[in-house]
């Protein structure tokens, strides 16, 4: 007699297709739990220490230490500028290392004539802490506060440099508290779009955490930004910093150095990203 419904091979089929879905759905729930989780492990790459003195690593530095609102202790480096009233560089550096390996840049804003402010942030360069949207933003509070109150420079003098994360750093707080002049180096359209680059299979917007709009919050930032990036940057594509360029409510310039990578020396330290920052300014009155 003929049985009813799907014969016994097309069953077992199903069956098969249907436990091999349930066991992709839970491996890809594994990975998504697993990647919020420890998802920060992957944005912030903090460099420990021991660091050499700054006056080891950048002529005329000294130590100098940040109080963040939250009770944190942040290590820094300063160089005074060769006058009073010299233009001063605020630092935010990128996800990885630490403040040593920004002293090529510092000992080449400060040969221009500036006077600049490095800083590691929590969690980064031995200091306390584990790194956060929230974390960073009060950390370089505390740096502009420092430069503000103990070193005595003038707000009118004081710019913001960004490198790649650091961008996002500087640029929330230049919404609150706009520099002289603003330098982006390397930004990225927010953290999800740069996200879903190196990781296109994964929701990233859901899954991230900390967000860092930059193209969303230069907008709203009313000081003369310049946005220097790399013609071949593989971290950061250089179409995602040609869109915080065209966000920026007062672009000043852009500069986009071709053949470069993320981390190329031209990036960290060389002529057309220190340039760009004496022409910032230059245009705040301090050349």
């Amino acid at each position: 007699m003929a049985g009813t419904g799907a014969p016994r091979p097309r069953r077992r089929a199903l069956r098969s297709v249907l436990r091999a879905a349930l066991v992709v759905a839970v491996v890809f729930a594994v990975l998504v739990g697993l990647l919020w989780s420890v998802q920060r492990r992957l944005v912030y790459l903090p460099g420990g220490g021991p660091l050499p003195a700054a006056a080891d690593a950048v002529p005329g530095g000294r130590d100098v230490r940040l109080a963040t609102a939250d009770g944190l202790t942040l290590g820094a480096w300063f160089v005074p500028g060769p006058a009073a009233d010299a233009p001063a560089v605020l630092v935010a550096n990128g996800n990885g290392g630490h403040r040593g390996l920004r002293a090529p840049l510092a000992r080449a804003l400060s040969s221009a004539g500036l006077a600049v402010l490095l800083f590691d942030y929590r969690g980064y360069g031995g200091n306390p802490g584990s790194p956060s949207e929230a974390g960073l933003a009060l950390d370089v509070r505390a740096a502009r506060s420092w430069l503000l109150e103990e070193a005595a420079v003038p707000e009118e003098r004081l710019l913001y440099l960004g490198e790649s994360l650091g961008c996002a750093v500087v640029t929330e707080l230049a919404v609150e508290h706009p520099p002289a002049g603003l330098l982006l180096r390397s930004p990225f359209v927010d953290l999800a779009a740069v996200g879903r680059e190196h990781y296109p299979f994964l929701p990233v917007r859901a899954l991230l955490r900390d967000r860092y709009p930059v193209a969303e919050q230069v907008a709203r930032v009313r000081a003369p930004t310049t946005v220097v990036y790399g013609g071949a940057d593989t971290i950061v594509p250089p179409a995602q910093s040609r869109r915080v360029a065209d966000a920026a409510a007062q672009l000043h310039r852009r500069v986009e150095v071709p053949g470069a990578d993320h981390n190329d020396a031209v990036l960290l330290d060389g002529e057309a990203l220190v340039d760009a920052v004496v022409e910032l300014a230059a245009l705040a009155g301090g050349r």
